[in-house]
């Protein structure tokens, strides 16, 4: 999600700092908190010492912080976790044993079209997948992963406009990055029930995906395999993939 100007208030700088921690700077000192934010030292040390008393972060031995207990707590009563993730579970694993390839789960996130990514909500691999870049609460560009191609798919003609009034990264040699091309991959996803993508994301993989309809109280929702080059028998994997969505569908509704 993008960030928001929300004042310069207590709980907008909690949240500048809860934002400084990502996946490749988990554990950050205050010196490094303080210079990432711009806020004093003095001021940083203070802020921490509340974050800290209320669980949302843990000091380290080695006098970093580390996203705390209690954060992790809450964000598990997320409708996300608790109805999403825990009823795609057995789906996902019986996709899984299926294929013996990488599953992931994403829904669409973002304030605006121009922002949105993948959020990756549930995966599921084993020692014979391939590896991959997702990771459980990670995001994705859309145009690049297969969920992402998926939840482009579920999306109406305005919402697409703004979409493409932001540029695409190129994440590989084999991404694509202008609009009638992908606009046409989003037409064909629709027609067959299924988007792929082929090296877009990562040189070697392949993925199959399906969308979700619509599930009341839930974000758009996808599901994927995500397979080697050499492994990947489309004929084979995309009715997999579109079965399980259904089934994952019927049960999200039945909750």
């Amino acid at each position: 999600m993008t960030e928001v100007d929300t004042g310069d208030g207590p709980l907008a700088r909690a949240m500048h700092v809860l934002r400084c921690f990502t996946a490749d700077a988990s554990a950050l000192s205050a010196a490094q908190l303080a210079a990432q934010t711009g806020l004093p030292l003095s001021t940083m040390h203070r802020l921490l010492a509340q974050l800290t008393g209320f669980g949302l972060l843990e000091r380290t031995p080695g006098h970093t912080y580390t996203i705390g207990l209690r954060l992790w707590e809450l964000g598990e009563l997320s409708p996300l976790s608790l109805r999403l993730r825990e009823t795609a579970l057995p789906h996902m694993l019986r996709l899984y044993e299926a294929t013996g390839e990488n599953v992931h789960l994403a829904v669409l996130d973002g304030v605006t079209p121009e922002a949105s990514t993948a959020l990756f909500v549930g995966r599921v691999t084993g020692q014979g997948s391939i590896p991959t870049l997702s990771r459980m609460g990670g995001r994705q560009p859309l145009h690049t992963t297969g969920v992402g191609k998926a939840l482009l798919s579920t999306r109406d003609e305005a919402w697409l406009a703004h979409y493409f009034t932001a540029p695409l990264q190129r994440e590989t040699t084999r991404s694509i990055t202008d609009e009638p091309r992908l606009r046409d991959e989003i037409e064909r996803a629709r027609s067959r029930g299924y988007a792929t993508t082929r090296e877009e994301m990562t040189l070697g993989n392949v993925s199959v995906a399906a969308a979700l309809p619509r599930v009341d109280g839930l974000p758009p929702i996808a599901l994927g395999l995500v397979v080697h080059l050499e492994r990947a028998d489309e004929r084979r994997l995309a009715p997999l993939v579109q079965q399980t969505a259904r089934d994952l569908h019927a049960d999200l509704r039945a909750r």
